[in-house]
């Protein structure tokens, strides 16, 4: 059960959440340390509920969404599941190219080119090579994870720290940062994709679908706590080596430099080889999620190299115009966040049914949970609207 739950867990630290949570250690110290610990039980919670849909149903939550919704409203969750995932490809694309740049001097655009090739050839490893597939992400999330300890053990980035766990925010930046934040940890394009990993017990026996849940469970908190861990080190890295300096740091280029002229270049390679396996990782599960997204809404389904190519578009777009990295990752996590109630609300609904679940359907406090994740998360983007439109 731990390759899927690994697969799913990359998309919890791809190159936006570096974005934003270097930006807002930079900016804030620890202040915003409890974001990140509050989105990830939030993110083992939704991750969990994604889980049992497949296991219960053994079918996704895109299928169950056309089987139980009216067509337009199907087509619209769609649609939005679709912008959802090019925002997810810009993060991928965008840091990956940036690494490359970092590492080797490579130009944005052709950088962004030999992402999308990797991606490929790591897309090859699958479906039949589905145990490789997981394998070779697996190690991708290894050399993240040792690539920020690393840092963090430079840079005795845990000290005082754990201050930064009391829920509070500075200013209406802090809150822009906290969307982002959620919704870079939050992933709405991996809840369809879990779902569908774990679709391949629909006529087991409810006995045998409550121990297949049992260890998955178990996987997801393995998991999901190794890429809440890498999270949470990236901000206090980013809070001990940048926060209440002279500097500027608000870009990856800028974090890089700043973190070897810090701790040394020891820890600036960390950085740039963490972010390139972040970029790599989460190219090839996004565009799983993307085959899985219109496969279930509209029955239809496209080769994963086309779709590959097609999804290229965008991010070569946003770095051919010139626009800052940084920013188009910040802000393409922004967009993820306001994503995340077209997933949740409909998850949260089906594994309420025992129509729809059997045996399997929620239990009043797991459907009372999932309400109150739901209504914060849009009341959180609801701020941000109004924040915005009236200034």
């Amino acid at each position: 059960m731990l390759g899927p739950a690994f697969v799913v867990s990359v998309a919890y630290v791809d190159p936006g959440n570096f974005a934003t949570n270097m930006s807002a250690g930079a900016l804030y110290g620890p202040l915003l340390l409890w974001v990140i610990a509050l989105a990830n039980v939030v993110a083992i919670f939704v991750q969990y509920l994604a889980c049992k849909v497949g296991v219960a149903t053994g079918r996704d939550l895109p299928e169950l969404c056309r089987e139980h919704t009216p067509r337009p409203v199907c087509r619209g969750l769609w649609v939005q599941a679709e912008l959802v995932a090019m925002a997810t490809d810009l993060a991928e694309f965008v840091g990956g190219a940036v690494a490359l740049y970092l590492l080797f001097g490579i130009p944005l655009v052709p950088a962004a080119f030999i992402v999308g090739a990797a991606s490929l050839v790591l897309l090859a490893l699958a479906p039949e090579g589905r145990r490789r597939f997981e394998l070779v992400i697996g190690g991708f999330l290894l050399v993240i994870l040792a690539g920020f300890l690393y840092q963090s053990l430079r840079a005795g980035s845990w000290s005082g720290a754990l201050t930064g766990l009391r829920p509070r925010f500075a200013d209406t930046q802090s809150v822009l940062l906290t969307t982002g934040m959620v919704g870079a940890t939050v992933m709405p394009h991996v809840i369809y994709l879990h779902s569908s990993l774990s679709r391949g017990y629909g006529r087991a026996t409810p006995e045998r679908k409550r121990t297949v849940l049992r260890a998955n469970r178990t996987a997801i908190l393995i998991a999901l706590g190794t890429a809440g861990l890498v999270n949470a080190t990236m901000l206090t890295v980013a809070a001990a080596a940048f926060h209440g300096g002279s500097g500027t740091y608000e870009t990856l280029e800028q974090f890089h430099h700043g973190l070897g002229a810090t701790l040394g270049t020891g820890a600036a390679l960390a950085f740039a080889l963490a972010l390139l396996a972040s970029g790599l990782a989460s190219a090839g599960v996004g565009t799983f999620a993307g085959q899985i997204i219109m496969r279930g809404f509209l029955r239809r389904r496209i080769p994963l190299t086309l779709r590959r190519l097609i999804t290229m578009g965008p991010p070569l777009a946003v770095l051919a115009l010139g626009v800052d990295p940084t920013q188009a990752l910040v802000l393409s996590q922004v967009v993820l966040s306001f994503g995340i109630p077209f997933a949740l609300i409909p998850l949260v609904v089906f594994t309420a049914r025992r129509s729809i679940m059997g045996a399997l359907v929620n239990r009043p406090v797991t459907t009372a949970l999932g309400t109150v994740v739901a209504l914060a998360i849009t009341g959180l983007n609801l701020f941000l609207v109004q924040d915005v439109l009236l200034g």
